[in-house]
């Protein structure tokens, strides 16, 4: 049996909620599920492949909690709206929206074609619209709920994903766009902004991107690179009834890399500094160049 989640939070937070987490197959939004089921809450996982998200849930369901699946393209208005129809009719609420799935590729600005750029915005900003309008009208403009948007490091630029950037640049306001017309409606909108997280995307870039961000970590404050686990928190907190009165901002969640001013200051931070990884079922790093970090020796 799969071993249970270290949540920091009770065990009983969400019992009776039901949360949508998309992009919940893998990294952060497989992370999220986790520990939300772990909480008690009925976790609904969406997104294209179904084979991976039905290993979260599997995954889930032997940990003892509760979780389903549902096809999704976040980018597919109809479907986003069936998506959420299906999801209310199937469990009778919508408490929660963890709007997770995204994408990007590294590119630099002049070799970026209109339709590389139109992809990625397309994924990550439209994407984020449809699916909180469509939870916005099925349930939660009646009943009230919690929205929390996925971001990146996007205040100082982001170069080679400059598409991203934008795209989540778009999020953060239009969440604030949303906290103010949808007040009345008693529904959240807040976002969560990773810096580098040891998630299993990591692995997907390319070796050089990846042995750079190694080579990066001691300009990090933290001198380290974050867990799935730390996001996870934060996206927890902010869809919970602890953070009733926190509406339109953002939590950075990145060891305070996006005010590292490490060229003009010089961090020293030998080894790191602790980390929170409560996530037994976490990305294996074997054979990258993320093996070498301190906090994965130390975790062992």
């Amino acid at each position: 049996m799969t071993k249970p989640y270290q949540s920091i939070y009770r065990p009983d937070l969400f019992e009776g909620r039901v949360v949508f987490v998309t992009g919940g197959g893998s990294g952060l939004g497989r992370c999220t599920a986790h520990e939300l089921a772990s909480l008690g809450a009925e976790v609904v996982v969406g997104g294209r492949t179904l084979e991976s998200l039905e290993g979260t849930a599997a995954e889930i369901a032997e940990a003892g909690g509760k979780c389903s699946v549902i096809e999704i393209d976040i980018r597919d208005a109809e479907r986003v709206d069936a998506a959420v129809t299906e999801i209310v009719a199937r469990h009778g609420r919508l408490d929660g929206l963890f709007n997770n799935a995204g994408g990007q590729f590294f590119a630099p600005i002049e070799q970026m074609s209109p339709n590389a750029w139109r992809t990625v915005i397309d994924l990550n900003l439209n994407g984020t619209f449809l699916v909180s309008t469509a939870a916005h009208r099925h349930w939660m403009k009646q009943n009230g709920g919690a929205i929390v948007n996925m971001l990146a490091d996007i205040w100082t630029g982001y170069p080679g994903l400059a598409h991203m950037s934008a795209a989540r640049a778009g999020i953060e306001n239009m969440a604030l766009s949303m906290t103010l017309e949808w007040a009345q409606d008693d529904v959240r909108v807040n976002c969560v902004a990773p810096g580098t997280i040891l998630s299993s995307g990591m692995v997907t870039y390319p070796g050089a991107v990846q042995q750079q961000t190694v080579d990066a970590v001691p300009t990090i404050p933290a001198g380290r690179l974050g867990t799935e686990s730390e996001v996870s928190a934060a996206v927890v907190f902010l869809l919970s009834p602890a953070a009733n009165h926190v509406r339109g901002q953002t939590i950075r969640v990145d060891g305070g890399e996006s005010q590292q001013k490490g060229r003009f200051w010089p961090i020293t931070c030998p080894g790191g500094t602790a980390s929170y990884d409560g996530f037994p079922l976490r990305p294996d790093f074997s054979g990258t160049p993320f093996e070498t970090l301190p906090q994965l020796k130390e975790d062992d």
